[in-house]
């Protein structure tokens, strides 16, 4: 069991962190015309910054020997 949790901490979080990125972002910059397929709606935002997050989290994840 704590083998599963330590496999999925960091994924978990690291998506988690980029949601929260994403807001901020769009909270702070959004897309004023309403024009931009990203930042057009925070839903997609945090769809988009969580799956980023969620990428990294496998290139700062991989440990070598």
């Amino acid at each position: 069991m704590k083998k599963k949790l330590k496999k999925w901490l960091r994924p978990v979080l690291f998506t988690l962190g980029g949601a929260l990125m994403g807001l901020g972002y769009y909270a702070l910059v959004g897309c004023s015309t309403g024009s931009c397929a990203i930042t057009a709606s925070p839903v997609n935002t945090i769809l988009y910054m969580g799956l980023m997050g969620w990428l990294l989290s496998g290139i700062f994840g991989s440990q070598s020997a």
